[in-house]
């Protein structure tokens, strides 16, 4: 069984999601953000930096996203294609740039005062990393409207379109001061995913054991869990 180390819809969501598509029993511990539970020793035994989320294995606790939905998908043959396979390379240079490129632009546009130095130098950043990652998705939606790969449609997830689904959702919804100006209908093969994956029964339970709402993706509502703290 699988240990999944989470904060109500935080990144450990896309572990969740799937986690859940496989159909695989794991656990979960709950880290209150409230509390600063990530912050301190009995978290950063499990993962060092401090960060949501990590999912404890039989091969040892393993932290970042994108590495444990790679190991995920590996380990069980499943929601990618699987080394050898002649869609690898693809699948794999587009889930590494969600997760160096555009999750870590999601990042410094959440928490501008990481990055941007003085207040009044916020609202330069927030548009600069608005630009950004209008950018990187209409990148994503050119790609899977030209190529239809497999592991990038509307038709089956991914742990790559579980990820995205993820960062749309939180863009809709973040920062709570600008929340609005992010129009998912500008991105019509992300929105054709969004809306057909949030049906899925993953992400209904996943939304139910956190709070989510009801279309969790396409027009998402601020999480109200059951237990602990968003942020």
């Amino acid at each position: 069984m699988y240990v999944l180390h989470y904060a109500p819809d935080n990144a450990s969501l896309i572990i969740r999601l799937v986690l859940e598509e496989l159909g695989l029993p794991y656990s979960t511990a709950l880290l209150d953000r409230a509390k600063r539970q990530h912050e301190k020793a009995p978290y950063r035994r499990v993962n060092p930096t401090g960060l949501i989320p990590a999912l404890v294995t039989p091969d040892g606790a393993i932290f970042e996203t994108g590495a444990i939905l790679l190991w995920l998908s590996e380990r069980h043959g499943a929601m990618a294609p699987a080394p050898g396979n002649r869609e690898r390379a693809a699948f794999l240079k587009w889930l590494f740039f969600v997760s160096n490129t555009l999750h870590a632009d999601l990042r410094q546009l959440f928490y501008p005062e990481k990055y941007a130095g003085t207040a009044g130098s916020h609202a330069a950043h927030h548009l600069l990393t608005r630009a950004r990652i209008e950018r990187h998705l209409g990148l994503l939606d050119a790609m899977g409207m030209a190529e239809r790969p497999s592991w990038f449609n509307a038709s089956q997830p991914s742990v790559l379109t579980y990820y995205v689904d993820c960062c749309l959702r939180w863009l809709a919804l973040y920062p709570l001061d600008t929340a609005g100006w992010f129009d998912l209908s500008h991105y019509p093969c992300l929105w054709g995913i969004a809306e057909r994956q949030e049906r899925r029964p993953a992400a209904l339970r996943a939304a139910e054991v956190e709070g989510l709402g009801a279309a969790i993706f396409s027009k998402p509502s601020y999480a109200n869990p059951p237990e602990g703290s968003v942020m």
